[in-house]
């Protein structure tokens, strides 16, 4: 089996490179990374910031690659006051900064697809690995837009409308290329930053990825089971 790791940033993906993961492509700045060979073949995409570069980012691994399945992986913020480096299980993403309504679509409507929520179609996978490696984490929507979220009246203004547990800038764009080109997908996440805390707000981006491609990559260990009939 195929898995390709979709990171935005490269402190994101230092801890693979520091193991041993090694540079083999490039295109477009589109870093691509070999990471395991056995028991399954692991690539990581270093993509970029936002989504535009995640969509280009996933759509030309899925042509080139041929993934049997696309992990998001990467920190986020949470609209629950939890630790940091609280691990995320992604049940499906919306758009946050998608707004047509002046043409009468709902908010949040992505055009062509015609769809609001985009699935994150191996969710259930993803729990149940998680579950049999006893590693906790919280599963729930998440709201992805081309804003680095911060305890703002936007913010509020998400958490109202959209009701997610946690917003990034990349992963509604990955499930969105991920559905129209029929490759599973699982977003896997980290809580950086709590955007309605305790009033001193702060963004760890160590902590959050202090343990994140440990997990992953024992994921990926146990997906054996796993097929894109799954």
């Amino acid at each position: 089996m195929k898995i390709a790791l979709y990171y935005a940033m490269p402190g994101e993906i230092a801890s693979l490179i520091a193991q041993g993961a090694k540079l083999f492509n490039e295109y477009a700045g589109i870093k691509v990374y070999r990471v395991a060979e056995y028991p399954h073949e692991v690539i990581a995409v270093a993509g970029g910031v936002g989504k535009v570069n995640a969509a280009m980012a996933a759509q030309f691994t899925i042509l080139k690659y041929a993934p049997d399945l696309m992990i998001d992986v990467g920190v986020a913020g949470c609209f629950e006051n939890v630790e940091i480096g609280t691990l995320l299980n992604a049940q499906a993403f919306v758009q946050h900064d998608v707004d047509t309504t002046a043409v009468g679509d709902p908010i949040g409507l992505v055009s062509t697809v015609n769809c609001v929520e985009f699935p994150v179609s191996a969710f259930d996978i993803a729990g149940k690995t998680l579950d049999k490696l006893g590693i906790p984490y919280r599963q729930g929507l998440g709201a992805t837009g081309d804003w680095f979220a911060t305890g703002t009246e936007r913010a509020e203004w998400i958490r109202s409308t959209f009701k997610p547990l946690f917003c990034d800038m990349e992963g509604g764009a990955i499930a969105q290329v991920c559905y129209r080109n029929q490759v599973p997908v699982m977003a896997i996440k980290s809580v950086s930053d709590c955007l309605f805390g305790d009033g001193n707000y702060q963004f760890n981006f160590p902590k959050a990825m202090e343990n994140l491609n440990e997990t992953v990559m024992q994921m990926i260990q146990n997906l054996d089971h796993f097929s894109k009939d799954a």
